[in-house]
């Protein structure tokens, strides 16, 4: 293909292939997410070849390639993806540590303009300009831009309720959902997920992750902090400590203290309309009856 869109939350993501660039070809975990090209919240203008970035910018944030063993992070090379800034322009330079050309990319983005452009070199005839981690960094940023919040969480609706469950690596997220699923839940998503304040209320969309996932929302009615525990137990925060503990696991760049003033003012809202609770539980049925007895 030579363009097409995708709907990802709402979003809608479109991508052209400029002129003697390579064709655009979609991974299977995003062919349901193609949608109808009208009124785009951002158009990628694809490129074939390297980018150099302009003299003196500066690099503000660099990320290292970090693979999770057994629970632990271990770091395997100093350099993965990084942001750069030249005067009022904004670069990611980034290479695809998932696939099996050598490749990298230069994405040019702005928090102004819906046009931004990507510079593939060593992409080949055709190319997906969603490949990890161009994915998780064109949906961050349109999440700072819209002022909406990207989150380390499983999400679920039952009985038309939204409830949410946030954590780092190891405290529950999928095993919640894969209870709540036992229970004929509809799960949203079980690792990612991006809060969108929709009218009066909130709303929680999943993100491509897999090869099966299948676009959902839900609206949001309660967000809990997990961890597992000798007990199930819900204990209520609110005001700053709510704030806070959700912040902790919101994904975010922290170069830049518009974005993360933005985020926090976001954080902070939701959180005056949404409950918020620490859940410590035991990984068995017992966890969803205390919470839907607790409502």
């Amino acid at each position: 293909m030579r363009s097409y869109s995708l709907n990802i939350a709402g979003y809608i993501i479109r991508f052209e292939s400029a002129d003697g660039s390579p064709d655009l070809v979609p991974s299977e975990r995003l062919l349901r997410n193609i949608c109808g090209d009208d009124y785009p919240d951002v158009v990628v203008n694809v490129h074939a070849g390297r980018f150099l970035l302009p003299r003196g910018a500066k690099m503000v944030f660099n990320a290292p390639y970090v693979e999770e063993i057994n629970g632990i992070a271990e770091k395997k090379r100093a350099r993965f993806w990084s942001v750069h800034k030249h005067q009022n322009d904004l670069f990611i330079k980034t290479v695809f540590p998932l696939s099996s050309f050598r490749k990298r990319a230069v994405l040019k983005y702005s928090f102004s303009s819906p046009e931004w452009d990507l510079w593939i070199d060593g992409a080949g005839t055709d190319t997906d300009p969603m490949e990890y981690p161009l994915d998780g960094l064109i949906l961050y940023y349109l999440t700072a831009i819209k002022g909406d919040i990207l989150i380390h969480a499983s999400g679920v609706n039952y009985s038309c309720h939204g409830y949410l469950f946030s954590g780092v690596s190891g405290k529950g997220k999928s095993t919640m959902a894969k209870l709540w699923d036992n229970s004929g839940a509809r799960v949203i998503h079980d690792d990612r997920l991006i809060i969108r304040r929709i009218d009066t209320g909130y709303k929680m969309f999943n993100t491509p992750v897999y090869n099966n996932d299948v676009p959902g929302e839900s609206p949001l009615d309660r967000i809990f902090l997990i961890e597992h525990g000798e007990k199930n137990e819900i204990i209520p925060v609110s005001g700053a400590a709510g704030v806070s503990l959700i912040m902790a696991n919101c994904i975010q760049h922290n170069w830049d203290p518009k974005i993360v003033a933005k985020l926090l003012g976001s954080v902070s809202i939701m959180c005056t309309s949404i409950p918020v609770a620490r859940l410590f539980f035991k990984p068995d049925r017992n966890i969803i009856d205390h919470i839907l007895e607790n409502e």
